[in-house]
């Protein structure tokens, strides 16, 4: 499987308009790869809290069709990172209307809306995104040829039980799309490799570049396999990070070094 980390950068200059149209040409340009992947809040910039009611758009609103467009094009499994989702129901009525969700668009190879999944954990600490976007609730995988995918946003790389209840769904390949600070980077690669480690799984975390609302990001999007090796990493800058990775490593480490089957906390029925 030939996936392509697409690490755009996203700064103040470039209108979202601007921005989506350049990143659907990217998508386009992966033509031949089997999965790519785009950042988180790319459109607005993870940490430019003041735009995200501004740019916020429905569901299958223009970010949507321009990426649906983009990976029926490319013929691509895209994951188009995540969009401040503004939530509507056809009548209007629907308890969730009106509400911000930070919410990643899973599309198939012919443009088709294969998941979505809007962020569980929340950044901010009682500030930004914690107050101003409502929390996910349910874990998302998505079954591919031959794999299937695990889903995460940035800060939910630090809550482990997350990633471990995607691969009890049946993950291999976890994706995180991200707007990780550069002030954090270290824990940025310490956490992709310990939840490839624990889970026995490809880690794909795809940051963006650039500047938001004054806070430089970290780039270096990084490809881990399930022994924990960096199989690939980008540099600071705006970057297409293209790595080939067999699925077939998940079962063959996991049946080598056997750690998932030894779990005895957090299971329904505890082992005898």
């Amino acid at each position: 499987m030939r996936a392509s980390l697409i690490q755009i950068a996203v700064d103040e200059g470039e209108s979202p308009v601007s921005r989506r149209q350049r990143a659907a040409a990217l998508v386009r340009a992966q033509a031949g790869a089997d999965l790519v992947v785009l950042p988180e809040l790319w459109t607005t910039g993870a940490f430019a809290y003041e735009d995200f009611g501004r740019e916020a758009e429905p569901l299958q609103g223009p970010t949507y069709e321009t990426m649906a467009a983009a990976a029926a094009d490319a013929g691509v499994w895209l994951h188009a990172g995540s969009i401040p989702e503004r939530a509507t129901s056809a009548d209007g009525s629907g308890p969730d209307e009106g509400t911000l969700y930070n919410t990643s668009l899973v599309f198939s190879p012919s443009g088709e809306l294969a998941a979505a999944y809007r962020k569980i954990h929340r950044f901010g600490f009682d500030q930004g995104e914690a107050v101003l976007m409502g929390a996910g609730r349910e874990p998302v995988t998505v079954p591919l040829p031959g794999t299937t995918l695990g889903l995460g946003t940035c800060y939910d790389l630090r809550f482990p039980e997350l990633f471990r209840a995607l691969v009890d769904a049946g993950a291999e390949v976890l994706v995180l799309p991200a707007g990780w600070p550069e002030r954090r980077r270290a824990h940025w690669t310490l956490l992709a490799r310990a939840r490839a480690v624990e889970n026995q799984a490809f880690v794909l975390a795809c940051g963006t570049a650039g500047t938001h609302a004054g806070v430089p990001q970290a780039g270096h999007s990084i490809v881990v396999d399930p022994w924990g090796e960096v199989l690939a990493e980008a540099g600071a800058g705006e970057e297409v990070l293209t790595v080939d990775l067999d699925p077939a490593k998940v079962a063959a480490t996991r049946e080598q070094f056997p750690a998932l089957k030894d779990r005895v906390l957090g299971l329904a029925t505890p082992r005898r």
